[in-house]
């Protein structure tokens, strides 16, 4: 559940649908999902929801085109996913028993199902189980599980299978949605957040939940902004990282517990952009270089081992990745040459390489 460089994952979001077509990855708990510079979408591993969008719920280990539409933007949920195509209409697909794909119903849908009629979406963020996007207007809506007030609405419903509007304002900018919280931005660079806050995850300084949104301090300058699990993670537009939340394997990048105000990662201002998912994050700098860091049980930090780290780890000496990353129990990342690289888990055939060989680092995917 991402925001700032648009992608999409557990936390992750979308692209702008009126920018123009370039590659992205998301990753779910079990599946993955990318969207090549020609727009076409292809998606591989874990289907028992139809998460993979190709009309079946069979498994695959290599990557399946999802139909022949142009997709602009791409986000993977536990076991769904979201997409928004070049028109700017929204689609969904896959497990829906939270009414999370947003159709009207609690039905599971293999293949894309349009979100409503409407077109003019910007940017999607799918969580385990509900659903935040943004249109064009600067309006944000949501959608699905809202037991814990991650819809925003004050917790007026206990699930929603349509979109449902947030507040009244019409300057929002992006969204990312955890497991059971959700974190925004405006366009002056306010970040908000609300519903889930146990762990901190809310940077509100509160251990409950919070049904509305509610800003996080007073700083504006808030860019890309990921929601992972059970913890979030920002960069800032002076190019330092922030992380607050659960911090049980690390997933803060730095020692000690829980933190339920942002702490910043480092002293480093070169980040250029970051992605938590599940226990796990990445990040890119600008010089191209990868980091990642946190929970490391199936290699997904992809430094070789499977030692949790309290800090960012570099993946390998390459420097020309694009920043456009999917984390999770598995990961994978876009170079600047548009080749897509996944390691850790793959256990149902997420990395893509035709088996279901865990990959402790990075191994080229074929798009084809």
């Amino acid at each position: 559940m991402l925001i700032g460089i648009m992608t999409i994952g557990f936390g992750g979001t979308a692209s702008a649908a009126a920018a123009p077509v370039r590659a992205e990855v998301a990753s779910g708990y079990g599946h993955t999902c990318a969207i090549r510079t020609d727009g076409g979408l292809w998606c591989w591993g874990s289907n028992s929801s139809g998460q993979l969008g190709d009309g079946t719920t069979t498994v695959r280990a290599t990557p399946a085109r999802v139909g022949d539409a142009t997709w602009v933007a791409v986000d993977a949920g536990t076991a769904f996913t979201c997409g928004i195509r070049a028109d700017s209409s929204l689609w969904c697909w896959g497990a829906n028993t939270r009414g999370q794909l947003g159709d009207g119903t609690t039905t599971r849908r293999t293949g894309p199902v349009q979100v409503g009629t409407a077109t003019g979406w910007a940017t999607v963020s799918t969580g385990d189980s509900h659903t935040c996007a943004v249109r064009t207007d600067g309006s944000l809506w949501c959608w699905g599980f809202n037991r814990l007030g991650q819809l925003g609405d004050g917790a007026v419903v206990y699930t929603a299978t349509t979109p449902q509007r947030v507040g009244t304002a019409t300057d929002w900018a992006n969204v990312t949605t955890g497991y059971a919280h959700t974190c925004a931005t405006r366009t002056d660079g306010a970040l908000w957040c609300w519903g889930d806050s146990s762990s901190g995850q809310l940077g509100l300084g509160l251990l409950s939940y919070q049904t509305t949104p509610a800003r996080v301090g007073t700083l504006t300058g808030w860019d890309t902004v990921t929601a992972g699990h059970f913890s979030t993670c920002a960069v800032r537009t002076d190019g330092t990282l922030w992380c607050f939340g659960d911090n049980g394997y690390g997933q803060l990048g730095v020692t000690g517990s829980y933190r339920s105000t942002p702490v910043q990662v480092g002293t480093d201002t070169g980040w250029t952009g970051v992605r938590a998912g599940m226990d796990t994050a990445c990040a890119a700098r600008t010089d191209g270089s990868l980091w990642c860091w946190g929970n490391n049980t199936s290699g997904q930090l992809g430094d070789g081992t499977t030692t949790h780290r309290y800090a960012p780890v570099r993946i390998g000496t390459a420097t020309n990745w694009t920043g456009d990353v999917a984390a999770g129990f598995h990961n994978c990342a876009f170079r600047a040459d548009d080749t897509l690289w996944c390691w850790g888990d793959n256990a149902s055939g997420q990395l893509g390489d035709g088996t279901t060989v865990q990959r402790p680092d990075p191994r080229q995917v074929t798009l084809a």
